[in-house]
């Protein structure tokens, strides 16, 4: 190969004579008979003669073979061949051959020994059968241990462990196989206690042919990666894990299960008792504070490392890192040998006994916080069952996860009191134990959505009225929570209003629509974005009469009642539905039916017979025959009705009013019918008098007179007949006079010149009530008077 053009004029040979190249690649220079003259640094490395040695012999004493395709076999100083890959080129001084240059380097085979030694990751050359054939520095350095000393032997002859048990597997199957595997094991090495990460690939060595003969295995430490990930998972998994549930304690709890024992091997969850009622704690100043415990977890659930038990209050001296973080508002990392630590320890013996026997050397303490106060502390612990410490990384991720958490603490906290609020609201306007009348016999039962999570909107109401009659309500809002049970407490108010003037349920449900219509529409002025929730509220009204034993009843949208008879027959009655209420739409119609004595009815809401699995007349099924099953009582009653119908959480409220009628007979009732004649009021008094005399109340007798004269007097001058005198003995004595008229009558004070209008004034005076009650066929005047203490 001619070069004239890369060298410098002038002879060559002469002036190279004895020079060496400091270059990495052998430099060989020789005359034209073949005589080495120079000789670099790099042939002296790859061959081992120094030039003193070399130049002045033939090159051909160091050639073993040649190739045709340029590459030789070279002798080495110490006797072994080198395999080098080469180019001869002719030096010429203008026509003139001045000698050779050879350049060379170590062939494929070399330079590949030397990437498998150097390659900055561990690897590993296996036979078939799984044993060791070569190990690279880098492998040797991570295993401590040299290739003699473990080529021809297994993995798992010498490093015990499940991970490697695995490998030794999979190796021998890649050699069968063919194909290669990955696996990501979490192993110790010989002389090191930590755990590392590594990526590991096992992969086939194959000839041109395809013929298997020996497996390939690299590893690469990746335990920073792992970190980074599993922190990253750790932080994932809280989003989905905390929070669920709108506990205090259970969210405490969550936190807890997260970070045990992925991230810590023991977790506190210290929060401030107001925390825990729903309120807003104050803040902490520096010192000794007092916190309840609302969770802890040992990576050992077998290990009692718990100081204090769940829900119990202790105290905090001012030098632990929890009363710090609460102080202060910022996380703390500490070893147990730093001076703070150390100093908290000697003054809480009984915390560094436990920490000495666990074998506790790291901590992180940081405060629950979340839209500004801070409501208590989580305390993250490492033992000695995980030796590597937390670092500043686990820190900011402690950090965060408590972040994520405290949110939802919060979130409890708040929810905590908004259902006290409702539950306390609903307990104060829902009747308070059995409500005991004379007309029926009563059992009720409410239950919230998801047994006690929160209060709801559903009422039931036992409202006495005159005659010894009785009303009986159910009903039920839309919503739940403290919005719900205000509109509640709203309509039974109104409810209880409505039928104290006696209204008749048609026309009661008539008003309560107005009611809400008008509170619907005041709010929609207002620019109100929720919808309120008495808008599509439902309520059934019943009205009983236990003289006549007649029901009356009417429904908003609400279902019908159930009626079990004294011989166990049992039906839905038949009732108009009407339009739920605030619709304003169609008008509402009542129902009248005989329920003998002894009969039993149901009202509830819907809550209670439907469900996702079944349907309506199903829900009415199970009802009734539940309903017709004997029970020593009706609280008895109540409860397997509820069994049977939603024996798990239900996700609608449920109320739930069983009555048992009673009767009142000839002997507590008498009645007149008296002509519209001034001639008969005296009649009408001795009448009332010896019915009095018969029941034994001559006590009474005398106011009684007075009121019968007034109460009948005024029925026939300013009323037409028939007219009607009914007497009525229960808890009170209820004198009654029905006429034809409509007209309302209203008391007024007389003035000294009138001849009348002191009746009403009088009879007001005289009886603890009184009051009027339309009737389809006119009105009826009723007064009511204490009976004597013999007679109750």
């Amino acid at each position: 190969m001619d070069i004239r053009g890369d060298r410098p004029s002038g002879p060559l040979a002469p002036g190279l004579s004895g020079t060496r190249f400091e270059t990495s690649t052998a430099v060989v220079v020789t005359d034209p008979e073949g005589i080495v003259s120079c000789w670099s640094s790099g042939a002296q490395q790859l061959l081992g003669y120094t030039a003193d040695e070399i130049v002045g012999s033939p090159v051909t004493d160091l050639l073993v073979s040649d190739t045709a395709g340029g590459g030789a076999m070279l002798r080495h100083r110490d006797g072994r061949r080198v395999g080098l890959e080469g180019v001869v080129c002719p030096l010429l001084d203008g026509e003139r051959l001045a000698g050779f240059l050879l350049t060379a380097a170590p062939e494929d085979g070399t330079l590949m020994k030397w990437v498998f030694e150097q390659y900055p990751r561990s690897m590993t050359i296996y036979d078939r059968d799984g044993r060791v054939l070569r190990i690279n520095e880098e492998m040797a350095r991570q295993l401590h241990i040299s290739e003699s000393a473990v080529r021809g032997l297994r993995t798992t002859e010498f490093i015990q462990g499940p991970a490697f048990e695995e490998g030794d597997q999979r190796i021998r199957r890649v050699a069968r196989t063919g194909e290669p595997e990955y696996m990501e094991p979490l192993v110790k090495v010989p002389n090191d206690s930590a755990t590392h990460a590594w990526a590991v690939e096992v992969f086939p060595l194959k000839d041109a042919d395809g013929q298997i003969h020996a497996v390939g295995l690299e590893a690469y430490d990746t335990s920073e990666m792992y970190g980074s990930r599993e922190r990253l998972a750790l932080l994932s998994e809280a989003r989905t894990r905390i929070g669920i549930g709108l506990d205090v304690a259970v969210t405490a709890q969550e936190l807890a299960a997260v970070a045990v024992p992925r991230f810590a091997d023991f977790v506190t969850v210290d929060l401030l008792d107001p925390v825990f009622r729903g309120e807003l704690p104050p803040p902490v100043e520096r010192g000794p504070v007092m916190l309840r415990r609302a969770a802890h977890l040992s990576a050992d659930p077998q290990v009692g490392e718990a100081v204090f038990a769940a829900g119990e209050l202790h105290t905090h001296p001012a030098t632990s890192p929890i009363a710090r973080c609460l102080a202060t508002g910022h996380a703390e990392l500490h070893d147990v040998t730093d001076t703070e630590i150390v100093s908290w320890l000697t003054e809480d013996p009984t915390r560094a006994a436990q920490g000495h026997t666990y074998g506790t050397h790291s901590l992180i303490a940081v405060p629950i916080r979340a839209r500004g106060p801070t409501l208590g502390v989580a305390f993250f612990l490492r033992h000695a069952r995980t030796p590597v410490p937390f670092t500043y990384d686990d820190l900011a991720v402690a950090e965060d996860l408590v972040a994520r958490a405290a949110v939802c603490v919060d979130n409890a906290r708040r929810y905590t009191r908004e259902r006290g609020l409702a539950l306390t609201l609903q307990r104060n306007l829902l009747p308070r134990g059995p409500i005991r009348h004379t007309a029926v016999e009563t059992a009720t039962r409410y239950r919230p959505a998801g047994g006690e999570a929160q209060a709801g909107g559903d009422w039931f109401d036992v409202i006495p009225l005159p005659g010894a009659r009785v009303g009986l309500v159910v009903g039920d809002v839309v919503g739940h929570g403290i919005n719900a049970s205000a509109t509640m407490g709203r309509l039974r108010t109104a409810v209880r209003t409505l039928a104290d003037i006696d209204l008749p349920p048609d026309e009661l449900l008539t008003h309560l629509d107005d009611i809400v219509t008008h509170s619907a529409y005041e709010e929609s002025e207002e620019d109100t974005a929720e919808i309120p929730g008495d808008i599509g509220a439902t309520c059934l009204y019943a009205v009983y009469d236990p003289v006549s034993c007649t029901c009356t009843l009417a429904r908003a949208g609400h279902p019908a009642p159930a009626l079990v008879h004294p011989d166990g027959s049992a039906d839905a009655i038949d009732l108009p539905a009407g339009p739920p209420l605030g619709l304003g739409s169609l008008p509402f119609e009542a129902a009248q039916l005989i329920v003998p004595e002894g009969s039993l009815l149901a009202l509830f809401t819907d809550g209670l017979i439907e469900a996702r699995d079944r349907d309506l007349d199903e829900g009415y099924d199970l009802l009734l025959r539940a309903l017709d099953r004997p029970d020593p009582s009706l609280e008895a009653l109540c409860d397997s009705v509820l069994q049977t119908l939603r024996p798990q959480p239900h996700t609608d409220d449920i109320a739930l009013l069983i009555a048992r009628t009673h009767a009142l007979g000839p002997d507590h009732v008498a009645s007149w019918d008296l002509p519209s004649d001034p001639a008969f009021v005296a009649e009408a008094r001795k009448q009332a008098c010896d019915r009095l005399t018969a029941w034994g109340l001559d006590e009474v007798a005398f106011i009684t007179e007075l009121v019968v004269s007034e109460l009948v007097t005024n029925a026939i001058r300013h009323a037409t007949g028939p007219i009607r005198l009914r007497l009525i003995k229960d808890k009170s004595l209820i004198c009654e006079v029905s006429d034809a008229s409509d007209t309302t009558p209203h008391m007024r004070r007389a003035r000294l010149s009138d001849e009348g209008g002191r009746g009403l004034l009088l009879v007001a005076q005289l009886t603890e009530r009184w009051g009027t009650r339309h009737t389809p066929a006119g009105k009826t005047i009723w007064a009511e008077q204490p009976l004597p203490t013999s007679q109750i």
